[in-house]
């Protein structure tokens, strides 16, 4: 029987287990048995009676590969919220602030310099207890049982990232508790994300930032600090402009953290900085091949004149929220022992993934590959394991202090800015 307010509902099933059935890097799906899965769960999908009872099989359906990059995203916001799938406010407006799980906590580890919470005083380092009056230790109790840290971590952060997003210029009430455990109230105008607007394929548009600033390490020397927050092609001109200035420094500090990924290729071009040579830096395995990631050097500046790849020391800053592109690359430019990695040990979600448009509308996401570093490291369900750990801590963030940075400065200083 199809449901009339369940549009394409069992063609929506079929198109998502063919899918996978037919690009899977695995032609064992990880030790499933595919067609058992879809002869189980069809009848599910056939029953439902929402889009929400739908995306809720289907994605049961893709967990039980027990691999990252399978996943719903839904046709909009606000049918996500309609049928209960999704942000529940609808939107995707931000307050302005990043947070992380420590511990049983919340913590605010960011804030925007112009976005809500800045304006409404909200600091890094505060610990958030309720979001629209909802207590966040309830909804903490939602994740799913059985989690290691890492995994917990990524989890309630999409989990609370979800409750805090909404329609642009619409205020959030939150309480947090601040450095000195008192209760704070504070209503927060959520508004757009800043930064360049990018479309790929059938995403949501995402909105990439490229950050760039001298730094001093303790002993005095110069160090160019550059960040971003998403693989895609926007980012490659103000990073190569930023390397530019940067050339003559005693180090350079890349700063993934927080950053999910995006087209892996560009790992090809941006370690081309770095590297004079042509490298391997990992291997993408597929059903049917297996493409080979490599350094491809970059010998002339923005302006067009020839130059020298930079062969100083290269730090690399990656934490919970690091994940596929950034762990290919931070693993890969570890692997070779081109740069030196300094945070927390990264997501584990590093399978090259396509995205496909379902019948129904929403694009489903998938792994077509696998990724092991040059030396064979296979980084899914593992992560980067940084090779100085910097565990975040609520007095480093409170103090203003970045532990993470502060150990990257102070090995370029070890390292005296030789050459590599």
């Amino acid at each position: 029987m199809i449901h009339a307010d369940v549009p394409k509902g069992i063609e929506t099933f079929d198109a998502a287990w063919t899918i996978v059935r037919d690009t899977h890097f695995d032609s064992a799906f990880n030790g499933v048995d595919w067609n058992a899965v879809r002869t189980e769960l069809r009848p599910r999908a056939e029953a439902a009676k929402t889009t929400g009872e739908l995306r809720g099989v289907i994605a049961a359906m893709l967990s039980r590969l027990g691999q990252s990059h399978f996943a719903l995203v839904p046709s909009s916001a606000e049918s996500a919220a309609k049928d209960g799938s999704g942000d529940p406010g609808g939107g995707s407006a931000t307050p302005g602030f990043d947070l992380r799980l420590v511990g049983t906590d919340i913590l605010v580890t960011g804030v925007a310099r112009e976005g809500g919470a800045a304006t409404a005083g909200v600091k890094p380092g505060w610990r958030l207890t309720a979001i629209a009056g909802r207590p966040v230790k309830d909804l903490l109790q939602r994740l799913p049982a059985g989690l290691n840290d890492r995994l917990r971590g990524l989890e309630a952060w999409r989990l609370i990232q979800s409750r805090l997003r909404g329609y642009e210029g619409s205020a959030i009430e939150l309480a947090f508790e601040d450095g000195a455990g008192a209760p704070v109230q504070r209503s927060v105008t959520r508004q757009p994300e800043h930064g360049q607007p990018v479309t790929f394929g059938s995403l949501p548009t995402m909105f990439v930032r490229v950050v760039e600033e001298e730094k001093k390490t303790p002993a005095g020397r110069k160090a160019g600090f550059i960040g971003f927050n998403v693989w895609m092609t926007p980012v490659d001109a103000p990073f190569a402009r930023a390397v530019d200035r940067f050339r003559g420094s005693d180090g350079i500090i890349l700063d993934l953290r927080g950053n999910p990924g995006g087209l892996a290729a560009m790992m090809m071009g941006i370690s081309g900085h770095f590297i004079g040579e042509v490298k391997p830096l990992g291997t993408m395995k597929t059903r049917d091949n297996d493409l080979n990631f490599v350094a491809n050097p970059r010998t002339v500046d923005t302006s067009g004149k020839p130059v020298s790849v930079y062969d100083g020391p290269v730090a690399i800053l990656v934490d919970g929220m690091s994940g596929s592109a950034s762990e290919c690359f931070s693993g890969g430019m570890q692997s070779i022992g081109r740069a030196r990695v300094f945070g927390q040990t990264t997501m584990g979600q590093a399978l090259p993934a396509l995205f496909d448009r379902l019948p129904n509308g929403d694009v489903m996401i998938h792994a077509y590959g696998d990724f092991v570093t040059a030396t064979g490291t296979r980084l899914e369900g593992r992560g980067v394991i940084p090779d100085e750990a910097t565990p975040l801590d609520r007095k480093d963030l409170l103090a203003g202090r970045d532990r993470a940075l502060d150990a990257a400065l102070a090995w370029i200083d070890k390292a005296g800015g030789k050459s590599f």
